[in-house]
């Protein structure tokens, strides 16, 4: 068979297609039919090496002899249907590699078909096409990672080639108020705001990866800011423009809501401290330029302290924020009004003469003073206004604040409810007065407080029945200084805390002695402060100072005012159940001078109660005086509370107290108030007269 016409004509064209076979990058061979016992005839170099054969030694082999056994059944199918069928078939094998990776080959077997007849053997072509297979697939992978997080992400996303928009996520059409078919296919920049367009044209065009803020118009015509991120991607071997598109509305918002909290007191809505400096620095330079004058208004609400105390903070608040909306109602346009702190306002007046600063500050405080109702009742504040002008009394933001200030201090001395106007000559005592403050925090550690102890006795008899210790500071200069002169300040200057636990240890330990000397067996009151009332950890604090200095509970007394009594009654109860538990006595000093109510005390835990010495200060020819101890009195009986007078300086006060069933007198009267040493000589001499 070997002159056989097919056999002729592939000898004949044999050289002519080794050569052609030899320059192309696939594996060609050529393979008898079934009938010649599948022989290669023909196998180019590539071929014949990926089976470690040459093009001469792989010619006569079979099919199964070259690719295997096992390969040759799996191909043998596709080769018998080409022979049979006369026709081409193509199919792809996954391979594994010499290094055990995936490899994917596309043989395409094409018969051998003579003129006339059946086929009479089959052509081999076989392509490496792992490349374009992974190719493929990484490919698909990216088409689904990409589909994936669009639909995943929160921001907007659009691709666009060559400006127009080919795809679009469902939040950039929400955000824009379109379709996804009336986004594709437009132009990317039609989207944006046409005083934005320009900048983002450019950025397209260029092609660099960027990340800025912009604008885009909705559908519906609205503006939105975004910021724009620009990516440039290859999408197969195509490259295409990736736009993430973060709706800023909400950073914005949060952005001026920073803003406006960093500038703005978040009580009052007006400008704070921070912001009125900067705007005070601002308007210096301004009116230093233009040759005009400015007024620094500082405004004081005069004993508000007592509103919190007795009222609580939330009227408190209700009240702060009343007075911040009269101030800004009283002043005009271009008049800058802030609060600098606690119960302070500054008003800044823009070109404004002596006369037109007076006229401002009587307009502030006619409006301050007027009530305010609050939780059904009328509360009414005064303020004390101090003013300092620029550029007579200041040339700086601080020095203009500070003389401000200290002429609202002159003010508060000439009995509040005033304005004054900076006074250099004035200042001074101001001065004298914060030097007074800075020594205040030394005195305790240089030993300066005393106490001096004013005794209590009872009305019916004049026996012995409490002693009072009252505070005293020995001022190195000044001499003896009653509270009234620096308890305030303390309490300012946050120094009231040591100072309150100072009185109490050294009460005790003036009880202890006393009692060790059989001189006393009544208890030492104490006043507490309303810092070391409300401070973490006071009742504890107690209970140590009653362990450390070994004296029990009941050797002291604690009396509070009025007004420490108003804050959280559930609180104030809960404290003073636990200071009776350590065997203390409480009483409420100052009574009458608060908004207490009878609601009030009957669930309170408290042993008696002081009538104020104002009231028995006009005893007994002022009406609305002797009303109010009788009916404090008479309360106090109802309560089965202990009343103690005190202020009691002469014998028409104490007749009328005894006649009217007050308890314990209290006063100049029966005993100024006296060092330790000068009491225990008193307590003698006193027992002594009432017993001959």
């Amino acid at each position: 068979m070997a002159d056989h016409a097919g056999v002729t004509a592939w000898d004949g064209s044999l050289e002519t297609f080794r050569l052609l076979a030899n320059s192309l990058q696939a594996m060609i061979a050529y393979y008898d039919s079934e009938e010649l016992g599948y022989g290669c005839r023909f196998a180019n170099k590539a071929y014949a090496a990926t089976f470690g054969l040459t093009e001469t030694s792989i010619i006569g082999k079979t099919f199964a002899e070259i690719i295997g056994e096992a390969a040759a059944r799996e191909v043998k199918p596709s080769i018998d249907t080409v022979v049979a069928e006369s026709r081409a078939v193509a199919y792809v094998r996954e391979l594994a590699g010499p290094d055990g990776s995936k490899r994917w080959i596309e043989v395409n077997v094409l018969p051998n078909l003579p003129r006339e007849g059946r086929p009479v053997g089959a052509f081999v072509i076989v392509t490496d096409i792992t490349g374009h297979r992974l190719a493929t697939e990484a490919l698909r992978q990216s088409e689904e990672r990409l589909a994936k997080f669009m639909q995943a992400s929160a921001e907007g996303i659009a691709f666009h080639r060559d400006g127009i928009v080919t795809d679009a996520n469902p939040p950039l059409c929400e955000m824009l108020g379109y379709t996804l078919d009336e986004v594709r296919g437009k132009p990317a920049i039609d989207f944006v705001a046409s005083d934005h367009r320009a900048h983002v044209q450019a950025v397209l065009a260029g092609g660099l990866d960027a990340s800025y803020e912009s604008a885009v118009i909705r559908k519906d015509g609205r503006r939105i800011p975004v910021e724009l991120i620009g990516r440039t991607l290859m999408y197969g071997e195509e490259r295409l423009r990736m736009s993430v598109v973060r709706d800023l509305r909400d950073r914005h918002a949060a952005q001026a809501r920073i803003h406006h909290l960093a500038h703005h007191d978040a009580l009052t809505g007006l400008p704070n401290r921070m912001s009125f400096m900067e705007r005070l620095g601002q308007q210096i330079e301004l009116a230093r330029a233009a040759g005009k004058s400015l007024a620094l208004l500082f405004v004081d609400l005069d004993h508000f302290k007592r509103v919190n105390d007795s009222l609580g903070h939330l009227i408190g608040d209700k009240l702060l924020q009343t007075v911040a909306a009269r101030i800004s109602a009283s002043l005009r346009t271009n008049d800058v009004v802030a609060r600098f702190g606690g119960d302070e306002f500054i008003v800044l007046l823009d070109d404004a003469g002596h006369d037109d600063v007076a006229q401002v500050a009587q307009k502030l405080l006619r409006a301050i003073e007027l009530p305010v109702e609050a939780e059904g009742r009328d509360l009414s504040v005064t303020p004390s206004v101090g003013v300092a002008l620029f550029p007579h009394d200041g040339q700086t933001p601080t020095e203009l604040i500070k003389n401000a200030d200290t002429a609202m201090y002159i003010a508060k001395s000439r009995g509040r409810a005033n304005c004054q106007f900076f006074d250099p000559a004035v200042a001074s005592a101001a001065y004298d007065a914060l030097v007074l403050e800075s020594q205040l925090t030394q005195a305790l550690q240089r030993e300066e407080f005393v106490l001096h102890f004013q005794p209590q006795v009872r009305a019916r008899d004049g026996a012995l029945a409490g002693i009072e210790a009252l505070i005293r500071w020995m001022h190195p200069e000044r001499g003896m200084l009653r509270p009234d002169a620096f308890i305030a300040l303390a309490e300012q200057q946050r120094v009231m805390l040591p100072i309150s636990q100072w009185v109490l240890r050294t009460a005790a330990r003036a009880a202890l002695q006393w009692r060790s000397q059989g001189l006393i067996d009544v208890p030492v009151a104490v006043n507490l402060s309303s810092m070391q009332f409300r401070a973490n950890g006071f009742v504890d604090a107690v209970a140590q100072v009653l362990r450390e200095e070994g004296v029990p509970g009941q050797w002291l007394e604690l009396e509070l005012t009025e007004r420490m009594l108003m804050d959280d009654l559930d609180d104030v109860k809960r404290t003073l159940q636990q200071l009776k538990a350590l065997g203390m006595r409480v009483s409420v000093d100052d009574f009458g001078t608060g908004y207490s109510s009878l609601a009030h005390l009957k669930e309170l835990p408290i042993d008696g109660m002081k009538i104020d010495r104002s009231f028995v200060r006009d005893l007994p020819h002022q009406r609305g005086s002797v009303a109010i101890a009788r009916a404090v009195v008479q309360m106090a009986q109802g309560l089965q509370l202990t009343v103690v007078a005190e202020g009691v300086e002469n014998e028409e006060q104490r007749r009328f107290l005894v006649d009217h069933g007050c308890d314990l007198l209290q006063g100049e009267l029966i005993s100024l108030p006296l060092p330790a040493t000068d009491l225990a000589r008193w307590i003698v001499q006193h027992q002594a007269a009432l017993s001959a």
